[in-house]
Parts: C-alpha cells; structure tokens; sequence
C-alpha cells in the first residue's frame, strides 16, 4: 500500500479493505509507520513511537477495526508495560501494570497501537509544549501550534499518519486540536466513556476520553467501541437504541440552534472565528434548521474562576502523586506548573467545595437554554493558532513569578485580582469549550472554515447531557454539504 492510497481512506475504509482481504494489516501498518516517519520529524506529534511492536502485532480478527494504526495519547489511555508520562518530566517512569478501559476496547476493536502523542504537562495547556517532548508543530503552518492538549493527536491525524487517534478533553483538548488540525472532534457526555480502572472520574468528572478524527463515522464508530460503564464506575447512562453509527445515519429533523460569538469572558473573538460561525449559521438555514442569536445565561467569569480551582486541585494532587509514587523533585515541574500546584495546596478546603458546587449553577443554565433549543453553536476558539511559544510571553512570566513570590511570602491571593487576571490570559484565547466540560454535557469541533492563508477554522456544537446523536446527525449532514478536506492535497504534497 503506497501513501497516495494510504491517505485516502479513513479508519473505516481502512478495515474493510483489510476484511476483504485487498491489503493486510502488515501492510498498512507498514504505510502508518511509513509516514510517521516521513512527517513527524516536521511536527513532532509522536513522543514515544512503539513502531516495531505495532508490525508484530497480530490483532483481534473480527473487530470492526482489526488492523487499523491508532496512536494513543500520552495522557492517561494508559497500556501495560508503556511509558505514559503525562508530558511531564516528573512522571517519565511512570510504566503502569495494567491497561486502562480505552486501550481494552480499542485493542478489543483490533486497532493497532503505534505510539503515543505529545501532550503539554498534565494536559493544562491549548498549545502542545512541554519542557520534555519539546513543541508540537501544526502540519498547516509549522510555525503554529497544533492546539492542545490533544495537540499531539490533532498534527499526527491531519498529517496522515493515522485516520483517527485517542484524545481527551478536560477544558476543550479534543475540540481546540480539532478546530485548529481540520479535523472532528466529539467530546462525549460525562459517564459516556470509562476512565477506569485507574480513576473514577477524570477531573472530577470535567474530562473524559474519545478520538480526533477525520471523518464523522470514525468517531461515532469509535464511540461504539469506547462507551459504556465498566465494573466499579461511579454511575452510568443511558445507552442508545442501537449502534451510534446508525444513529449517525438518521436525518436529524429541523432543529432549533442557538448561536453566539461572544466570549463568556468578555475577551476577545477573531474575526475569522466570527465568520466561521456566521458562514455555518447560513449553511444551517439553508439545511432547513431553525437558527436565531441565543446564549446561555451563566456568569462567565465564575466558570473561569470554577475552572480554574479545578486546574489548582488537580495538578497539586498529580505533582503529590509524582513525588510520592516516582521520586519527582521540584525541578522536574515547569515553572507554570508549581505555580498552580503551590495555589492549589494554599486554596481554602470551603472555597474549592463552593466552587465545585457553582457547576449546579451553569448545568441548570444550560438546562434552560436546552429547553428553548435542541443545540448551541459558538466558535470552537477565540483566536486562530498562536504561534510556537508565543504563550510565553514577558508579561505573563511576570505574573508567574509575581504570583509565586506571594504565595511564598504567606499572602492569599485567591480571593485577588491576580488569580482573575490569571484565568482570562490563561483561557481567553479558547472561552468556548469550558462550559460543556463542567457541565458534563457533549460538544463537538466541526472544520467548516479556512481562512486565506489556508488555515482551517472549526465551529462548536453543543448538546443537552446524552444527546450525542443529535451532534453526529448534524455533524454527517454537514460533512456532506460541505467537504472537509478540499486542501487535504496541499497539505498531503507539504511533506
């Protein structure tokens, strides 16, 4: 199988090729590894390449994806007796003993495993730069980063190294990778996907597991393979009546979508995400559906405030869990990262509960959005990729340092402007994709923009808690109105 064949079909098309016997696993793992090689030198989208175990790999034969390459996230999707670091310096032996519930059902679906992509350290950041794995580069202009924290994912899927590959998503890290990659990314409903057996709740139920892919059926597919509870999970959901395949494959009816452009966060919204939005909202009434401006009515700088004690919990409690569990020093962190950590063991026990229950506040907003409409429609991202290492800039290490210099004096600053300041440079170039997180309801990233110097621009869906079908309805309608990947051929002779 040469690259021109292998970069034309997605992971579906993939596995039937190889179910009518036309090409064999061997060969198309062949081709995978064939263009990571030829691409990921450019990007540096694989941190850990398991490319000779991937050719001698025999998978399971009657899975609806036997033989397909996937790349794993190096973010949890933990697999036995594989490095999973986290991105992150202080977790590089962290070799776990068993496989997590998305690498068994992946490799139950007969996927075959690769490698693993690079994430930012402890997936806090929308760009993929770690002081371990270096930058991550975006396959349509490598001066630009691929997003994050998926980011790894999102290059690696664009670029043709694998039709789809695991992501995650706590803040937004599949649908920010989407959105900037041209791709689709689904990020399911709370309880959806097991994250077990090594936690109940990712994130306190904020992230959960699924793919970037290129096409709308790889992610339902997937989602097929990936959903349902595992023994020990702290509750389940509903299933659907029937595959979510099928599902997908069933008109969506007219729907009633509310649309908005302005940030949560009053920050600012480029142009082009505008007309991204703007464009589809057009395209959506041409389809038939209902369409009018509309918002959710929340306080926008509470969920950032909400958001953000979540990030000062969560990492001071995985940089315990280094030192404790791997002999992790101070040294081993990054410098952003011991800041949130040293916020998060100075945060008061009562303010951290209170912000956890100020979610109640934003699913009920949501609910009553959801009563007036079936889906919202928002940019996916504030801004267009930022460049590599344009995060950090003098100003923002400046309030690092400022922050750090105060919590070391003994002064709280959690109830100050500074942490306010802290959250909107930290979330004001991606305001979009926090609500569906700690409201646990599913969103997606659809490509349905480019700009005119060839950038793709996705566009954010949302559903009420278990409506997925309603978001893969909409999205294979809109795949067919409107082709994805018009410059996938640029971007296929870039390499």
């Amino acid at each position: 199988m040469n690259q021109s064949e292998y970069l034309r079909y997605d992971a579906t098309a993939l596995a039937d090729l190889i179910r009518r016997g036309d090409v064999t696993p061997r060969e198309v793992t062949d081709a995978a590894v064939e263009r990571a090689n030829h691409v990921n030198g450019a990007l540096n989208a694989i941190c850990h390449p398991q490319y000779s175990d991937a050719m001698g790999q025999s998978p399971v034969s009657d899975g609806p994806f036997s033989g397909v390459p996937l790349l794993l996230k190096d973010l949890a999707q933990e697999q036995a007796g594989q490095p999973c670091t986290y991105g992150s310096r202080a977790m590089r032996k962290n070799i776990p003993s068993r496989d997590s519930q998305f690498v068994q059902r992946a490799r139950k679906a007969g996927l075959v495993f690769i490698g693993r992509t690079a994430t930012p350290e402890f997936g806090l950041k929308a760009v993929t730069e770690s002081a371990l794995w270096g930058p991550s580069r975006n396959p349509w202009n490598t001066e630009l980063t691929p997003g994050g924290s998926s980011g790894g994912s999102g290059a690696a899927v664009a670029a043709g190294v694998v039709p789809m590959a695991g992501a995650n998503d706590g803040g937004g890290s599949i649908r920010i990778p989407a959105a900037y990659n041209g791709l689709f990314g689904l990020k399911p409903s709370r309880g959806r996907i097991s994250v077990g057996p090594h936690a109940g709740e990712a994130w306190t139920g904020a992230s959960t597991d699924h793919v970037v892919s290129r096409t709308v059926r790889d992610s339902a597919s997937m989602l097929d393979v990936l959903a349902g509870a595992a023994s020990g999970d702290p509750f389940c959901i509903p299933e659907p009546e029937g595959s979510w395949l099928d599902l997908m494959q069933q008109s969506p009816g007219r729907l009633r979508i509310g649309v908005f452009t302005s940030s949560p966060y009053d920050t600012e919204v480029a142009p082009e995400c505008v007309a991204a939005v703007e464009e589809t909202a057009r395209m959506l009434e041409g389809l038939g559906h209902h369409v009018e401006y509309a918002r959710p009515e929340f306080d926008g700088m509470a969920l950032a405030r909400c958001y953000l004690a979540l990030y000062f919990g969560e990492v001071s409690s995985m940089m315990d869990r280094a030192r404790e569990q791997f002999g992790a020093e101070d040294k081993d962190f990054e410098l952003e990262t011991r800041l949130l950590g040293m916020l998060g063991r100075t945060m008061p026990l009562p303010d951290y509960v209170r912000r956890r229950q100020q979610w109640n506040d934003f699913s009920r907003a949501l609910g009553a959005f959801f009563e007036r409409f079936d889906l919202y429609l928002s940019p996916t991202t504030g801004q267009l990729p930022a460049r590599i290492g344009e995060m950090d800039t003098p100003a923002h290490l400046k309030l690092i340092a400022r922050l750090m210099l105060t919590l070391k004096a003994g002064k709280l600053v959690h109830r100050s402007g500074q942490v306010d300041q802290m959250a909107l440079e930290s979330l004001a170039r991606t305001p979009f994709t926090q609500l569906a997180n700690l409201t646990g309801t599913p969103a997606m990233s659809v490509p349905m923009h480019w700009t005119r110097d060839g950038l793709p621009v996705g566009v954010q869906f949302g559903a009420a808690h278990g409506r997925e079908d309603r978001l893969l309805q909409l999205a294979a309608q809109l795949e067919e109105a409107n082709p994805w990947f018009a410059n996938y051929e640029r971007l296929e002779n870039a390499f």
